[in-house]
């Protein structure tokens, strides 16, 4: 037991493994500054990577009933807590129901709801650095290393049919155990009859090596494995091959980014276009604020945030 103290001013949770090391302990005082959320704090609940249903619950608990704790962000747990939480729920949007996770917790006029975010915020930072008709003009492939909730949602965005002929001819998601493989074969299958999903059981990152050797130019390559951040090291080898003119990204902005680093190596040679975590992280924070705080936070609005965030990041502010 926990014994959650209740909140003395209007909070917002942060539900991870190593919430005091993010950035956005030291950036959210700026943000609720801009957003002119008076007195409003944000405090951290880190729990052990596949903690015991009842700590979930508990928390989870805790904020449904706590008056001043008007909800959280959930990072690495977000399958977990679906799990041993959905029952608690009032309210669990489409995509939370499609993924079976949680990454947003809120509440509207007494409504205690649960949101996948993640298609939102992964569609938008794919948009910031993958060109329209990227697909449709090259036929790469997508690896995404990790076949946890961010590579559920960014599969499902990749896919969409709103994007016609430009998606992605095969997906292969690998992963080093086999049971959330099998749930997000489950929930991908049909998903876009012009994909085709491969799901491969890659125990060792020799074995991630090997997968990424046989990709075509072109491809995309996505660290959604939490190495690097939630523990030490990398999918892959240093001995890896990225495919020429490709784009990897590193879905971490903080850690050792070792996966970011061997791309970093390679990156002149292949003609490699390797992105960081950064504008994953303002696009995840920003649209569960937005939930949380009932915020329109678009535009001109956006953009000042992620300046101060930056600022921030690079010490010019506290």
């Amino acid at each position: 037991m926990k014994n959650y103290e209740p909140a003395t001013s209007p909070t917002i949770y942060f539900i991870g493994v190593t919430t005091s090391n993010s950035s956005i302990m030291k950036v959210f005082p700026r943000w609720a500054e801009a957003l002119d959320l008076k007195n409003t704090v944000i405090k951290g609940m880190d729990f052990p990577l596949h903690a015991p249903d009842s700590d979930y619950r508990e928390a989870v608990e805790f904020i449904k009933n706590d008056p001043l704790s008007l909800g959280a962000l959930v990072t690495t747990h977000k399958i977990d807590l679906y799990n041993a939480c959905k029952d608690q729920f009032d309210y669990l949007d489409p995509y939370a129901i499609k993924l079976g996770e949680v990454s947003c917790i809120s509440k509207n006029k007494g409504t205690f709801c649960a949101h996948a975010k993640d298609p939102i915020s992964s569609g938008l930072t794919l948009d910031s650095f993958v060109p329209e008709n990227y697909w449709k003009d090259y036929g790469g492939d997508v690896l995404i290393l990790g076949a946890g909730g961010s590579c559920l949602a960014m599969s499902l965005y990749l896919t969409r049919e709103k994007f016609g002929s430009d998606v992605p001819p095969k997906i292969i998601i690998a992963n080093r155990s086999t049971p959330r493989l099998e749930s997000a074969a489950k929930i991908l299958k049909g998903v876009n009859p012009r994909t085709h999903f491969s799901f491969v059981h890659n125990p060792d990152p020799t074995e991630n090596d090997r997968t990424l050797a046989s990709l075509k130019p072109h491809s995309l390559i996505v660290n959604a494995t939490g190495l690097g951040k939630d523990a030490p090291g990398s999918p892959l080898t240093d001995n890896c091959q990225f495919p020429a003119d490709s784009i990897v990204w590193e879905l971490n902005y903080r850690g050792s980014l070792l996966f970011q680093e061997q791309a970093m190596a390679q990156a002149a040679s292949k003609n490699l276009n390797v992105q960081g975590g950064w504008v994953y992280f303002i696009h995840g924070w920003t649209q569960v604020i937005s939930e949380v705080f009932h915020i329109d936070i678009s535009g001109a609005l956006l953009d000042k945030l992620s300046r101060i965030a930056k600022e921030v990041q690079e010490g010019k502010t506290i």
